[in-house]
């Protein structure tokens, strides 16, 4: 074989071994690229952080149905959970009252950021009693929530700038998805008569709701759920009930519903018939795996179920069809 021949060969041998190794040490980064982990601790930051970073992460969170935030205190598993996370997120704004100091001196060692911070001050309700602190409930009113979606996508940059194409494609898709969410409320919640539009709950958690979407909203406890529901305010309520002819209160999926009870019992010693409207999720979403187990699931089931129960014209299964059936 000539010398100018063997070189060739040589040289194509070359070009392919160095092609099959390139292949390799790309499938090779491919395979060790694991999604990041993060922690949540509501069930609806966990929610945002799943629409958001997709197959990129790992999304876990500290509080499930039914858990009251404000009281939540963190297990063992929790610490080891936030010690190994690449991102902790929390809602911030004193919604996780037991937590603080807990975070305080998390901060200063690992990733975490308080998504709830970013909205505008100007935009937050005040906390009644409490001097420079905010009602946390924000995310009853998809409008703002829309900045807390934007807080988690920034966040998860941060930790993982190679994703960042991925996490603005995908909170631009959930955010279509609010801004479909918050055109239903605004259609449906508008049915309920004037007279009607109160909303009387176990605690002060749909202000922003109330606020948003034009109702009175009276809560038997205050923001917190540790502050106790007084007997001169349950009879404030009984008062509002009669003279307001008030047909509908409403328990919450994560409150005892004793004071609501109490309410009940205490109108109709006074001749005024009042029902339970329905369960609401104030401070955690449905079941996982369940449309109501989704931010967006959770906010239609409430919109949905108070527009009916005030006496206004909603779809029982809501915006999608998708509410379970007597939700």
């Amino acid at each position: 074989m000539s010398l100018p021949r063997r070189v060739r060969i040589l040289g194509l041998s070359l070009i392919a071994a160095g092609s099959i190794l390139a292949a390799t040490i790309s499938n090779i980064g491919t395979a060790e690229a694991k999604p990041i982990d993060v922690v949540a601790t509501t069930s609806m930051i966990a929610d945002a952080a799943r629409q958001v970073a997709g197959d990129r992460a790992k999304v876990t969170a500290l509080m499930g149905p039914g858990v009251d935030p404000h009281s939540y205190r963190q297990t063992r598993s929790d610490i080891v959970a936030m010690t190994r996370a690449d991102l902790v997120l929390r809602h911030g704004l004193y919604l996780e009252a037991q937590l603080e100091d807990f975070f305080l001196d998390l901060e200063k060692r690992k990733n975490v950021v308080a998504v709830g911070e970013a909205i505008d001050p100007s935009l937050l309700l005040n906390f009644a009693g409490h001097e420079g602190r905010h009602d946390p409930h924000v995310w009853m009113d998809p409008q703002l929530w829309e900045t807390v979606v934007l807080a988690v996508r920034d966040a998860l940059i941060n930790t993982d700038p190679e994703g960042e194409a991925t996490y603005r494609a995908n909170a631009q898709t959930h955010i279509a998805d609010i801004k479909k969410l918050i055109t239903y409320m605004k259609s449906v919640t508008k049915t309920v008569p004037e007279h009607s539009r109160v909303l009387l709950t176990a605690h002060d958690a749909f202000s922003y709701f109330g606020r948003g979407f034009d109702f009175t909203v009276m809560g038997i406890q205050g923001i917190s759920t540790e502050s106790e529901a007084g007997l001169r305010r349950v009879e404030e309520l009984v008062n509002t009930i009669v003279d307001r002819n008030i047909s509908a209160v409403f328990v919450e999926s994560s409150v005892p519903e004793r004071n609501v009870r109490a309410l009940i019992e205490g109108a109709g010693a006074r001749g005024q018939k009042v029902e339970i409207g329905g369960t609401l999720f104030s401070d955690a979403m449905g079941d996982p795996g369940t449309y109501e187990g989704t931010y967006i699931g959770m906010i239609d089931h409430n919109s949905t179920l108070i527009t009916r129960a005030l006496g206004g014209d909603a779809p029982a299964t809501g915006m999608q069809g998708k509410l379970a059936a007597g939700s």
